[in-house]
């Protein structure tokens, strides 16, 4: 994963440090006001699109539908590994996690339906152990 960072062109390597720093999920649009903050110009909403796509593609970030934002992509995982987004619903924190079984007893899903899967993403809103007062 260190050479997919490395080789990254200077507006996706902004956009992965973003990404990574703010630790939660992050809307494009928001996205092009942090890059305006520190680069003194606002990059044009297609750009920032791109760059996230990229990201994506590469498994260096993941969109979360409910959200309609993104996060650094925490593990490193398999493109076609199911991934499942830990939501909290009052602070925001988001966790990702994988695990072998969830993506077996998956895989025999789809495949049982005759599905071709394009995206293998989970969304699960609740509470973190620190709202939940655990």
């Amino acid at each position: 994963m260190k050479a997919k960072i490395a080789g990254l062109t200077p507006a996706r390597r902004r956009a992965f440090d973003i990404l990574a720093e703010a630790n939660r999920p992050v809307g494009a649009y928001e996205m092009i006001d942090l890059m305006a903050g520190s680069e003194g110009k606002r990059p044009a909403p297609v750009s920032v699109y791109r760059a996230l796509g990229y990201l994506m593609d590469n498994g260096l970030a993941h969109r979360l539908a409910s959200k309609n934002a993104f996060v650094a992509c925490g593990h490193a995982h398999d493109s076609e590994e199911p991934v499942v987004f830990l939501i909290c619903e009052q602070c925001g924190e988001v966790k990702e996690a994988t695990s072998p079984g969830f993506a077996r007893e998956l895989a025999a899903l789809v495949g049982a339906a005759h599905f071709n899967a394009r995206s293998r993403v989970v969304e699960i809103a609740g509470r973190c152990a620190r709202c939940a007062g655990e």
